[in-house]
């Protein structure tokens, strides 16, 4: 009777063992299959992600002008300042070059490049001349610098201009009239060349007009 029992007990134990053995390989296949299907569903989200992220900048890529026109800029200063720059320039060493030559075809030459370099740098630093905000007090002062030489820019390019004409009208193209006038053009030409100097630091060195930082759209003036 003792070992019927201890027969029928062990037997119970080892049914048991064999269920529990199983229930457990069945809970670790649902947690392998679990953990799989997780990962499959992360790199399937992390491959739509992707997807799509390259989707959208194609299309940015495609609503992109390759020739942007004016009103995409939010500021033209920077493509009307720079026929300042060259023609004021060489305005001034055509001056200089004519007080040798004495030539009227220099003359006249220089006196047309010296009214389009006013008229372009009056239209940039007057009426296309971009509003700032929230610049750093270095960047101000970098401002105020290239304001500053703006200003005379004008001003001596006015008076430059004002002395070729009458040179050319009054005095014919005397020598040492052509030198007075060479003396102004040139000053005109060093402000305009500072101008651009801090004009370029204000956009290179502070980040100032790049995508439109630190301005205020023109429309809104």
């Amino acid at each position: 009777m003792l070992l019927f029992t201890t027969a029928t007990v062990s037997a119970h134990d080892g049914h048991k063992s064999k269920q529990d053995s199983t229930a457990f390989a069945l809970q670790a296949d649902t947690v392998v299959n679990a953990q799989s299907t997780g990962e499959e569903h992360t790199d399937h989200t992390r491959t739509s992600e992707a997807d799509s992220h390259d989707a959208h900048a194609q299309d940015a890529h495609h609503e992109k002008k390759v020739t942007a026109d004016l009103a995409d800029f939010p500021t033209i200063h920077p493509l009307i300042v720079h026929f300042a720059i060259v023609l004021l320039i060489v305005g001034a060493i055509l001056a200089v070059v004519n007080i040798y030559f004495i030539k009227k075809e220099l003359a006249w030459t220089a006196f047309a490049l010296v009214l389009v370099g006013f008229i372009a740098a009056y239209l940039a630093g007057r009426n296309f001349h971009p509003h700032t905000h929230g610049l750093t007090e270095h960047a101000k002062l970098v401002l105020e610098q290239h304001d500053f030489w703006a200003d005379w820019t004008i001003n001596l390019g006015f008076i430059g201009l004002l002395l070729q004409g009458i040179n050319l009208f009054i005095f014919q193209s005397k020598r040492w009239a052509m030198a007075i006038v060479a003396v102004v053009l040139l000053s005109a030409a060093y402000a305009v060349a500072q101008a651009g100097h801090y004009g370029a630091q204000l956009v290179h060195i502070e980040g100032v007009g790049p995508e439109g930082k630190f301005l205020e759209l023109e429309h809104d003036h």
